[in-house]
């Protein structure tokens, strides 16, 4: 069964940046992988009036991947296991949910 931190394990295999980068080389790759999201979405609304066709989902997905493992990447570095990161997020969201602070800002809501 493949899980999150089966795929930290492998994404692990391919992380070849000096060890004197860790956290921030990740970081920056994250921060980096997400403007392409963003770049990507930006031109299907600007070029296709927000139509996303097949071929664009196939691409911005390419890009989500590779958050992922930018994710994966951030976690190993700062040794947290990317399920438990997963499972803590799904119970904040949950608690938020249950107490009608879903929407709104701030972390601590």
């Amino acid at each position: 069964m493949n899980t999150f931190n089966h795929y930290q394990t492998m994404a692990q295999l391919t992380a070849k940046y000096p060890e004197k980068y860790n956290i921030m080389y990740p970081t920056l790759g994250l921060v980096g992988e997400a403007g392409e999201i963003a770049n990507k979405v930006k031109k299907v609304y600007r070029d296709k009036m927000g139509r996303f066709s097949k071929e664009d989902r196939k691409e911005i997905g390419k890009e989500i991947g590779d958050v992922l493992w930018y994710c994966a990447a951030l976690c190993t570095d700062l040794g947290l296991e990317l399920d438990e990161q997963a499972a803590l997020n799904l119970a904040k969201l949950q608690s938020r949910l249950e107490r009608g602070t879903i929407t709104g800002s701030g972390d601590n809501r």
